[in-house]
């Protein structure tokens, strides 16, 4: 066997899965077509659950040049009223900030460097594969190199990460299920030369007219968007004479490079399965979505996270059947996410005058009563590894003897029980407690007293008193992709949490 997982697909959703096996010391090989990193924008943002992965794989600070902390969205109408002004938390549930503004070249150069590092994983570009077979205990990929020559690789399992057209997609031959909303839009990305004065850092036109997206995309760079008419002259278009006369309202030429235009159509898709034995889509290669939400790399990013401990614990000899619980947890995710991208799209880019008249008096009207717009929660994980949660467990700024640090970095990202001071432990027997050494599990309990050595975590930002409070919990069991597998309303219920747990693992 040459390796552990085969992942193809070098973007964003195979560069965080590579990097998160690696990491793990799995062998690992990565196929990409394209001999280099694309180098071109295309997702403009990702959110503090994203950050909390980069936290994960030690890449976090090395982001943040490339990125700027957006505060809010904005949307307008036509005669540059406010429709919508979305404010974003800060910090957000994961203890970062809810929205980062990115360039995605300077994210891709940063994972692209922490994958390269890592001595158990083979990066090969420049290689197109173009044949896939299955045998009981592995898959076996023909790869082709850009001279023609072709090579044979063996690994345990493979990945897809090769987008919605890629040749993994194709191999499985799954049915699309398709929302019928797509658009095309006319993207335009621009290097700015210096600060220009009122320019939008993330706003929405509402213009019936004119549908446009204008947001930053990261410290130098900014992205205008056009709602395009079906019959458009997608050639004439692209060429920057005609582009310079749409921004001119914002900037000219004197103030920025165009650098990226392309004409761009969404879609919104799932695919029915994500498994076929030994292979397995993330990413584009599952789900496509509209962009209104920007959640497009983030959720392939979910995708890596929740597959890399799934796929590791069945490298080390967990049933197969853990792999059935990833499309089971994440597919009712994404599609909450695509339907609701659907709903805003189809607000934000009304074309009809009348409605959108309609819209714009019921927006305003909703601003002068002082009604500000629900904050999007994104729904907790839903059957397959979950027992009776499955939301995100809160990161926040934690204390341990030797030092201050948010809760992941001194608690760490593999089994954790959290619990409410050492009473919640008591009900663990001796052999629970080897057992759940034996899964890789630790233990983090908090001294909410206020005297010295009431445990091993002070809650220094204040985010676990209020959990605790407000989820009547004493204890939970933590996944190892941070989310809650299950909460102990009592001490007496964390063993039977942790049966079903260990049950379900086959480690009882």
């Amino acid at each position: 066997m040459d390796y552990d997982v085969a992942i193809v697909g070098y973007g964003p959703t195979g560069m965080a899965l590579a990097a998160l096996l690696g990491q793990r010391g799995r062998k690992v090989i990565v196929l990409e077509r394209y001999a280099g990193l694309y180098n071109l924008p295309r997702a403009a943002a990702f959110d503090d659950e994203t950050m909390r992965t980069f936290q994960s794989l030690g890449i976090a600070e090395a982001m943040l040049p490339g990125t700027n902390i957006q505060k809010g969205y904005v949307w307008v109408n036509g005669q540059d009223e406010v429709l919508l002004d979305i404010e974003y938390d800060n910090p957000g549930r994961c203890g970062w900030p809810a929205q980062y503004m990115m360039y995605q070249p300077h994210l891709e150069d940063v994972m692209d460097r922490k994958v390269r590092g890592l001595s158990s994983v083979t990066l090969r570009q420049g290689v197109k594969v173009v044949g896939i077979t299955q045998a009981d205990d592995s898959v076996t990929l023909t790869a082709r190199a850009d001279d023609g020559s072709e090579s044979e690789i063996t690994a345990r399992w493979l990945v897809g990460c090769d987008g919605g057209n890629g040749y993994v997609r194709e191999h499985l031959d799954g049915a699309l299920d398709d929302y019928g909303f797509f658009e095309n839009w006319l993207v335009c990305d621009f290097e700015m030369r210096h600060a220009v004065p009122g320019l939008p850092s993330f706003r929405q036109v509402c213009n019936p007219a004119q549908p446009i997206s204008i947001v930053n995309i990261g410290p130098k760079h900014h992205r205008f968007s056009f709602r395009l008419e079906a019959g458009a002259d997608r050639d004439a278009l692209v060429k920057p004479e005609n582009v310079w006369p749409r921004v001119a309202a914002f900037f000219g030429q004197n103030d920025a490079d165009l650098i990226r235009v392309a004409n761009y159509t969404f879609r919104s898709c799932v695919v029915d399965h994500w498994r076929k034995g030994r292979v397995l889509l993330a990413g584009d290669a599952a789900h496509q979505m509209p962009p209104f939400l920007a959640q497009g790399m983030v959720s392939g990013i979910r995708d890596a996270r929740n597959l890399a401990w799934k796929l590791d614990m069945v490298l080390s000899g967990t049933d197969a059947a853990l792999l059935d619980t990833y499309q089971t947890e994440r597919e009712p995710h994404v599609r909450f996410i695509i339907e609701k991208a659907v709903e805003l799209g189809k607000v934000q880019t009304m074309r009809d005058p009348e409605a959108a008249k309609a819209r714009d008096a019921r927006m305003i009207a909703a601003r002068k009563a002082n009604q500000k717009p629900d904050k999007l929660r994104y729904p907790a994980l839903r059957g397959g590894l979950i027992a009776n949660d499955g939301s995100l467990f809160p990161q926040g700024v934690v204390s341990s003897p030797s030092r201050t640090a948010l809760f992941d970095d001194i608690a760490g990202t593999g089994w954790l029980i959290v619990a409410k001071g050492e009473d919640a432990l008591a009900a663990l027997s001796e052999a629970d407690r080897a057992d759940w050494a034996a899964l890789g599990g630790s233990e983090a309990v908090f001294g909410l007293s206020s005297m010295v050595g009431a445990g091993d975590l002070w809650d220094t930002g204040g985010v676990y008193t209020r959990w605790f409070d407000e989820t009547g919990a004493v204890a939970a069991i933590i996944r190892p992709d941070s989310h809650i597998y299950g909460t102990a309303p009592q001490a007496g219920d964390l063993p039977a949490l942790l049966n079903t747990l260990l049950a379900a693992l086959g480690r009882r």
